[in-house]
């Protein structure tokens, strides 16, 4: 389905990575395993035992059918069956510790690396996310881990299992009838055969299947995060049609790999058992000429079932272990995914107090996606510690890419960027943006209390700072007119709240940060005159001890601005104050005069708002 998947290209490319990275993925995966050694004991010891009692039952088996049906030994075949019960019972108390230890060891793994991957995730820089899909991220978060924990724990301990007990059984078997064993040496190659050559197949077609569910996954988030915009333009049906073709596709891949699985099961079975319906024909034949007891045929027969069993249950975990390993080899790219932005190893500091002097010198940059259009083209200006900088421009001009660059959520293709006097390349990116706050024009706000949003970044702050900063934001009012106060929660992504109280909360968060860079992009935009008058007013009092940088679109806020610096084209096209840029008659001039046609809570051209 084209609209919603990935070029066939890049995903083929993707399975022949994951196919050829099988081994390192499991790697990847075995420090997770040995963190927990006693479970891993307890697992193997309890295989062990379980795999000995069940080779243990037809030896006694044996003797009961050669020695325990004559008059005189009652007695005996007493001990035999209450031999069995002991064995029974041995069997059961393993099999008991087998399952629990397999299922708390899967659990704490799986723990485990949902918590490193999501850490990792957190890490990562901003164009890996531009690159990615958060459905798609979370399908490997949930779906893809199920699986491993699977096929890791209690697949692997299966796979354990029937291995020894093939092995044990397969050993005991010569031991009873060297020359039956050697038909089944014979037999051995065509079954295994079979089961190595389709194991590729396998775990090629088991990766198609998670990568298109993960596709599906993806859409489904990314229709469903808007689903009022969806509502609005009665896309219901178009959104529901292109979602039944992602799950068809990811049916289909799935329908793939359980036909490669159900076929390699049908060899492997039918070549098990047709051996061992060979063997019974020869070792009647051994019974009928005296040259072996029933009760040597029997514990060979059945040696020969739960080694036929075993391998028939091998071929089956074989093909749930190479699907997991797909799993686990998306998962490890995760791991080894590395974030552009980083510390370097030996940070520079940032001067203490921080004044907030920053400087931009020819600095250009582009989006990775759009590698041949400069979003910041030679940018150079400077803002003197606490001082206002307003920054005006039509759609495109750079503006949100400047205060991204300021941030260091990506680093410049050319020059440099300083925070006083630091190269921000050279500086840890935590302290960094510890010494700047922004507040977006579209805020996140997420499903925790109203309390917590606003000490989101300052989790350890108190009940009264947080109203303190409320307050100040106007927000105070309408959270406390809530049900539960500040412990209500406004829904994913602030659902229940207005654009204006969704701003204000964000400001808030700001507010109670304390940065000494403070970057607005027009937040006041969504509230109304009364609301914006308060909350102008709080912003004032925290812009004037700070350096504040605004991308504006009201001529109210560039009014309030020490200096207005306006953008085209990725570059700095005029700078001055509000009347100097009037009367010069350039690109604000029309942009203001735009402004005043449209009336006066229009923004410096329409096309501006959306940037």
């Amino acid at each position: 389905m084209t609209e919603i998947s990935e070029p066939a290209r890049k995903r083929r490319s993707r399975r022949a990575a994951g196919d050829g990275g099988v081994k390192r993925a499991l790697a990847a995966m075995a420090p997770y395993l040995l963190r927990y050694r006693g479970r891993v004991a307890g697992v193997v010891a309890s295989v062990l035992t379980a795999a000995a009692a069940t080779l243990a039952v037809p030896m006694a088996l044996r003797r009961v059918i050669d020695f325990g049906f004559t008059p005189d030994a009652a007695a005996l075949i007493n001990q035999y069956f209450l031999a069995l019960i002991g064995v029974a019972a041995l069997l059961a108390a393993a099999s008991g510790s087998r399952y629990y230890f397999v299922t708390t060891l899967g659990e704490r793994v799986v723990a485990d690396l949902r918590e490193k991957v999501f850490a990792r995730l957190t890490r990562l820089d901003a164009a890996f996310f531009d690159r990615s899909r958060v459905g798609e991220l979370m399908s490997r978060l949930t779906a893809d881990m199920t699986q491993m924990r699977s096929g890791f724990t209690t697949t692997a301990a299966a796979a354990l299992r029937n291995f020894l007990l093939f092995v044990g059984a397969a050993g005991l078997m010569i031991y009873t009838s060297p020359k039956l064993s050697a038909f089944v040496l014979i037999a051995i190659p065509v079954i295994v055969l079979p089961l190595v050559a389709s194991g590729r197949a396998v775990r090629g077609r088991s990766r198609a299947a998670q990568d298109t569910l993960a596709e599906a996954a993806a859409y489904a988030s990314e229709a469903l995060s808007a689903v009022r915009v969806m509502q609005a333009y009665n896309a219901e049906d178009e959104t529901a049609r292109r979602y039944a073709e992602a799950a068809e596709d990811a049916y289909g891949a799935a329908r793939k790999a359980a036909f490669s699985r159900a076929r390699l099961t049908v060899v492997v079975i039918f070549l098990v058992f047709s051996s061992v319906v060979a063997l019974l024909w020869f070792g009647a034949h051994d019974v009928l000429a005296g040259r072996m007891t029933s009760g040597v045929l029997s514990q060979f027969l059945l040696y020969a079932l739960l080694a036929a069993s075993a391998l028939s249950e091998l071929s089956q975990v074989y093909g749930e272990i190479s699907a997991a390993s797909g799993a686990a080899g998306r998962i490890a790219e995760l791991l080894a995914a590395q974030p552009k932005i980083a510390a370097p190893a030996a940070p520079k500091p940032f001067p203490t107090p921080t004044r907030g002097a920053i400087r931009f010198e020819d600095v250009s940059f582009a989006y990775e996606s759009r590698p041949d259009e400069p979003a910041l083209a030679r940018l150079s200006f400077a803002v003197a510690p606490g001082e206002t900088v307003a920054i005006v421009g039509p759609s495109g001009a750079g503006k949100s890419t400047l205060f991204q660059l300021l941030q260091r959520f990506y680093d410049p293709a050319e020059g440099r960027i300083l925070l006083d006097g630091v190269d921000i390349r050279e500086a840890d990116p935590s302290e960094l943006r510890r010494r700047i706050k922004s507040v977006p024009q579209d805020p996140a706000i997420f499903a925790v209390s109203m309390a917590d949003n606003i000490r989101y970044g300052a989790p350890q702050a108190s009940d009264a700072a947080v109203r303190a900063a409320a307050r100040k934001a106007a927000a105070d009012e309408f959270i406390s007119a809530l049900p539960e106060g500040y412990a209500t929660r406004p829904g994913e992504r602030g659902a229940t709240l207005s654009g204006g109280q969704r701003q204000r909360l964000a400001i808030a968060r700001a507010i109670l940060e304390d940065a000494p860079v403070l970057l607005l992009d027009e937040a006041t935009s969504a509230l109304d005159a009364e609301n914006e008058a308060q909350v102008q007013a709080a912003l004032d009092r925290v812009m004037s001890e700070r350096t504040t940088l605004v991308i504006a679109h009201r001529l109210a806020t560039v009014l309030k601005a020490d200096r207005i610096l306006v953008l085209d084209g990725g570059a700095i096209v005029e700078e001055g104050d509000h009347a100097s840029l009037v009367a010069g008659g350039g690109l604000y001039a029309r942009l203001a005069r735009l402004q005043f046609e449209a009336g006066a809570g229009a923004g410096f051209g329409a096309e501006q708002a959306a940037e």
